[in-house]
């Protein structure tokens, strides 16, 4: 089942270039990119962002680390120096959940250096939230 809101950009994006798409998810680059490879992988199914997330969605989680994995082999770019993450709330830019797939973190200048830093206040790499939704009661 696939829940939109209808307030939310990611909803309803138009004229945007898929680089991977099926029932569940959709894939595309990002506008502002950090580098030449730089994609946001969603869930077609609105959600806010990481604070919403349980312990049940860490299929989804994976599932997006695993299609960003898949873009970055298809696009020959680099799959040994990439940054896999989330922006935190109230950091995140739109409220959907976005995984941002960014090769090679060497090419990231100073400034995306800055804002896709691992672990810090504003950004969380996936391997991060995998943990921290691993620990997590079932709810």
């Amino acid at each position: 089942m696939v829940t939109a809101n209808e307030n939310c950009t990611f909803c309803h994006l138009q004229n945007t270039t898929l680089f991977y798409e099926d029932d569940e998810f959709i894939a595309f680059k990002d506008i502002r990119p950090a580098t030449k490879h730089h994609y946001l992988v969603i869930p077609r199914m609105h959600m806010k962002n990481v604070s919403s997330l349980k312990k049940k969605d860490i299929l989804i989680v994976k599932k997006m680390v695993e299609i960003g994995q898949s873009i970055l082999e298809k696009e020959s770019a680099s799959i040994e120096n990439v940054r896999f993450g989330f922006h935190l709330p109230p950091f995140n830019s739109i409220a959907h959940l976005h995984l941002h797939v960014i090769s090679s973190v060497d090419e990231m200048g100073f400034l995306s250096r800055l804002i896709f830093r691992p672990d810090s206040y504003w950004f969380m790499t996936a391997n991060t939230l995998l943990e921290r939704l691993e620990k997590m009661d079932e709810q």
